[in-house]
């Protein structure tokens, strides 16, 4: 069949006709699967104002945002304004989604925002104390306060050591202290946790240390759902005195400052940290718990279980569980998502519809970005979510229906099949969580399924159970047996947690994911997880490039923490050699991690390639066919000017907490304190293409980005020498 003869048609009807001419075939298969999943359309509206949303925090600069509210919108007009078909509603609807997105969290950015220190100061002031949480791993107490001072931000936060803390303080209370105060610290290290980000949408404006003692002016005492909470923790802590107190605390109020470090960290490495935060299981337990009670407590009445629908009144009696719930633990974004996820489940029970489906999960998600779109970029979001949707998805395909649907079989086979269903969950939530971890906190737990498949029992049908009724019986005096009990199983978890964190290669680590790699591999889930068709099964190719490019992201040479004090040489081993042999336990954390190190970091000095003096340190690295000569500043002592100018000139990466003089011109890059400034924290990759990474470049305009902005200013380029060299002579 010959092509229609279009010459002397008019030039849109043209380009029209050439369009259907071309891609009709591709057109009509578009329209052919949209119209097979039409029923899984409407979440797509929720991942595009997700995406808007990440865009926001993805791109750097206002005009950035300025042209993806304008493409988003341009995408909307033409997909409503076109009279084509789904596909064309469907592109619309989505770039409406992205602008209502990204429109929403700047508009959010600029309601929340709150005066902030600009320079470290100490001061004695007048505050109401807001906010009071307990940090039993470091003995503090973290208060959020409200400053008298007008001179001060509205809200800082300010720690005091928990043994000294005077009785009376509590939400109301006024307080006279003198602390220091200093600005919210940006993220340590490029791709580490802002807590810059977080302070800004709280509107925190300082964060310090008390010095010396608090004087309560006027006391007060908890009131309300707080006073219930810091009841409910100070009696489970009396119970449980021991490691596992902290862990029923978190358990029950929410409060995961109760665990200690070490228990933390072994629930972290092991892949049970979930377990710590109040979300689908805990909410789960608790609306069906209720809800069994109710059903068998109203089924003894012949009368009631006659006149009344009971399905429908324990569903309204686990609504009210799960809602006192959520507000008891003080309604945290993983709390927040699972309530309301529990309450649509327990609507479609009432009304007798499937309630439990990737459509529930996203309203659910839509609820919590509307109110908190700042959410999106934190990792308790992404873990709740990832997790859930990847349990749904499994259980939704063909092979788990057929699989893991209950049967009359025999003991053996129900079990059987019981147990894969639980370790295909776990594998799936493992796999859909790796990423995440990786990204946000540079390490992810290998021996999380086998741990969950016993943990996740344990918690969900011994322990909640043991500690509910044990905190019933108290009110009679009669819960001494139970909480024995409840310590027993606790102590069996942590001794689970501290098995598997401890068992040779328990976590794989990554140095640093380029956000594009998660991006890839979150589209990726989306287009897997949200279709039913075979076209899904496409999603696996952006997995599969985002992981490749996770993979093959590389180990940053030389990190430089952004006051120039800290630095850390990673080794050709991987381990990271610190410039100061006493740096503190959060540096070297934060310097490892970045590394990809999952061990204590060494000591520069103790390398061959490296020579130090009280004063400085110089040391050679060699990468690929390049000899790298770096010379850092550890000390504050004056040196002498030619000595520096000299050593400058013969170095190739020059770092340093002071200002130096302009003479000093390294061969390819100066880190002073005047550079720092500007810039945040460096890590510097020395491969064929040397580059760096700077802090500065990662929060970009952003509102927070107050004391972090500029570009990385480079020495000129020469060619570097084979030699190094002695350290500099320094002179008081």
């Amino acid at each position: 069949m010959s092509a229609p003869n279009i010459a002397g048609a008019p030039l849109p009807q043209r380009a029209r006709r050439f369009w259907e001419t071309r891609f009709g075939g591709l057109r009509e298969s578009v329209e052919a699967f949209l119209e097979r999943e039409r029923g899984q359309l409407p979440p797509w509206f929720v991942v595009g104002f997700g995406a808007g949303i990440a865009a926001w925090f993805l791109l750097g600069q206002p005009r950035h945002w300025a042209a993806f509210l304008c493409l988003s919108a341009g995408l909307a007009i033409a997909g409503f304004a076109s009279r084509g078909g789904r596909a064309e509603r469907a592109a619309g609807w989505f770039g409406l989604a992205m602008m209502l997105g990204c429109s929403l969290v700047w508009a959010r950015s600029h309601y929340v925002a709150a005066p902030r220190l600009e320079r470290p100061l100490v001061t004695e002031f007048r505050a109401k104390v807001e906010r009071v949480e307990t940090r039993v791993a470091k003995g503090d107490l973290r208060l959020t306060l409200a400053p008298a001072d007008p001179a001060l931000p509205p809200r800082v936060r300010v720690s005091i050591k928990q043994d000294a803390a005077p009785k009376g303080i509590a939400r109301g209370a006024e307080l006279q202290l003198r602390a220091r105060l200093a600005p919210p610290p940006p993220m340590a290290l490029p791709g580490g946790y802002d807590f810059a980000r977080d302070a800004w949408f709280k509107g925190i404006g300082g964060v310090g240390r008390a010095l010396g003692p608090v004087t309560v002016v006027e006391p007060k005492g908890e009131t309300g759902l707080d006073a219930a909470r810091e009841r409910l923790g100070r009696h489970v802590r009396e119970r449980l005195p021991g490691p596992s107190g902290g862990i029923a605390v978190a358990l029950v109020t929410g409060d995961q400052n109760s665990v200690r470090e070490p228990d933390a960290e072994a629930m972290r490495r092991s892949g049970l940290t979930h377990l710590l935060s109040v979300s689908g299981l805990h909410i789960a337990a608790a609306v069906g718990a209720a809800m069994l009670l109710t059903l068998k407590l109203l089924a003894l009445s012949e009368r009631v279980a006659l006149r009344f629908n009971l399905i429908l009144v324990a569903a309204g009696v686990g609504a009210l569980t799960g809602i006192g719930y959520t507000l008891l633990t003080g309604a945290q974004v993983p709390t927040v998502r699972s309530c309301v996820a529990a309450l649509l489940v327990l609507a479609g029970i009432a009304l007798g519809r499937d309630a439990i489906s990737l459509r529930t999960l996203a309203v659910g998600a839509l609820l919590v970005l509307l109110f908190r779109p700042e959410s999106l970029a934190g990792a308790s979001f992404q873990f709740s979510f990832a997790a859930v949707a990847s349990i749904i998805a499994l259980h939704s395909t063909a092979w788990a229906r057929s699989m893991f649907h209950r049967r009359d079989e025999a003991l053996f086979a129900r079990v059987g099949r019981a147990v894969l269903a639980l370790i295909a969950t776990g594998l799936a939530v493992e796999f859909a969580l790796i990423p995440i971890a990786l990204y946000h906190f540079h390490k992810s737990g290998l021996y999380g399924v086998a741990a969950n498949i016993i943990a996740i029992p344990l918690t969900t049908f011994v322990i909640m159970p043991l500690e509910a009724a044990a905190l019933l019986l108290d009110a009679v005096g009669l819960g001494a047996p139970l909480w024995w009990l409840t310590g027993l199983s606790l102590d069996l978890l942590l001794g689970l947690a501290h098995l598997v964190a401890n068992t040779r290669g328990a976590i794989v680590m990554m140095a640093a994911m380029p956000p594009w790699a998660l991006g890839m591999m979150v589209a990726g889930g989306l287009w897997l997880f949200l279709w039913n068709s075979r076209p899904r099964l496409w999603g696996l190719v952006p997995i599969l490039l985002g992981a490749a490019g996770a993979a093959l992201s590389p180990t940053p040479d030389l990190l430089v923490t952004g006051d120039g004090r800290h630095l850390a040489v990673v080794d050709a081993d991987g381990t990271p050699l610190l410039l100061r042999e006493r740096s503190g336990d959060f540096i070297r954390s934060v310097l490892a991690d970045s590394a990809g190190f999952d061990d204590d970091p060494e000591d520069l000095e103790s390398r061959p390639f490296a020579s130090c003096s009280r004063d400085s340190c110089i040391a050679l690295l060699d990468r690929g066919e390049r000899r790298w000569q770096i010379l850092a500043t550890r000390s504050a002592q004056s040196i002498e000017w030619q000595a520096l100018v000299r050593a400058c000139a013969n170095s190739d990466i020059v770092v340093s907490s002071r200002w130096l003089p302009r003479a000093c011109t390294p061969r390819w890059l100066k880190l002073d304190r005047d550079s720092l400034a500007r810039t945040g924290g460096v890590a510097v990759y020395l491969g064929r293409q040397p580059r760096a990474e700077t802090v500065a470049e990662r929060i970009g305009g952003h509102p927070w980005a107050a004391d972090v902005r500029g570009q990385m200013r480079y020495a000129p380029r020469v060619r570097a020498k084979e030699s190094a060299d002695a350290p500099i002579r320094d002179r008081t």
